[in-house]
């Protein structure tokens, strides 16, 4: 019997420590890692302008209303579509009550409907928007990346910032002593979308002050910038 019990004491034995190899080999896999964090980034020009502009107007009678805010929006659409190269949609269009001064009855109702244009020709959505002003009002202009020319930017930021990141990881290598390192893991990512830049409706309402006719409001888009960071982990080889 105890030639018996020995051989099942080797076998626990070897079970466990066939066990503890996994766990072993996770405490390798991660021996001498180092996290970091590279970044590229450049100044981009918005290339895309994009204005919104509305008609609001207030009757007595909701039908009158709809029918007149429908006309001048109408008018509006069908002369921005004689503009080539311009991207239309209409925006949001509301209407409610006008209370008396004691907030119990209606005396009438309020009706607002927008329009939104954009376009990569500014001198040419410039113009239609001067033209535009003599019947609609203007709620913004803004300025952003269009999404072909971010995509082309990211592109070419992908391999900067690789190379930022193997640069890190050389310098870690060498103040760690080591003979050389491997990536682990490396992530990969387009920063943050910015807000496109507005320009104030007080610009515009300058340029727009004569209804008699129309003029071209001046712009300058200017640039944002679009980054790609690198983050990830290498393992550190050690002499």
């Amino acid at each position: 019997m105890q030639p018996f019990s020995r051989n099942l004491a080797l076998l626990a034995l070897g079970v466990a420590s066939l066990a503890s190899l996994p766990a072993q080999a996770a405490d390798e896999l991660h021996y001498n890692q180092v996290s970091l964090r590279a970044e590229a980034s450049q100044e981009v020009a918005r290339d895309l302008m994009i204005v919104t502009l509305y008609s609001e107007s207030q009757n007595a009678d909701p039908a009158k209303l709809a029918a007149e805010i429908s006309t001048t929006m109408n008018k509006a659409l069908e002369q921005a579509r004689q503009v080539k190269g311009i991207t239309l949609s209409q925006g949001s269009r509301n209407s409610y009550p006008i209370y008396d001064s004691k907030g119990q009855k209606i005396t009438g109702w309020r009706e607002r409907a927008e329009l939104r244009l954009e376009s990569a020709d500014f001198a040419a959505l410039s113009k239609l928007t001067g033209e535009l002003l003599t019947n609609l009002k203007m709620d913004g202009m803004d300025f952003a990346i269009a999404p072909a020319t971010r995509k082309a930017s990211e592109d070419a930021l992908l391999k900067d910032a690789v190379q930022a990141f193997k640069a890190r990881a050389q310098l870690a290598t060498e103040a760690l002593g080591g003979k050389g390192y491997k990536i682990v893991n490396l992530n990969l990512n387009a920063d943050g979308y910015p807000q496109p830049y507005m320009r104030g409706p007080m610009m515009i309402k300058a340029a727009s002050e004569d209804a008699s006719s129309s003029v071209t409001p001046q712009v300058e888009a200017g640039t944002s910038k679009v980054n790609m960071t690198a983050d990830g982990a290498i393992e550190v080889l050690m002499q």
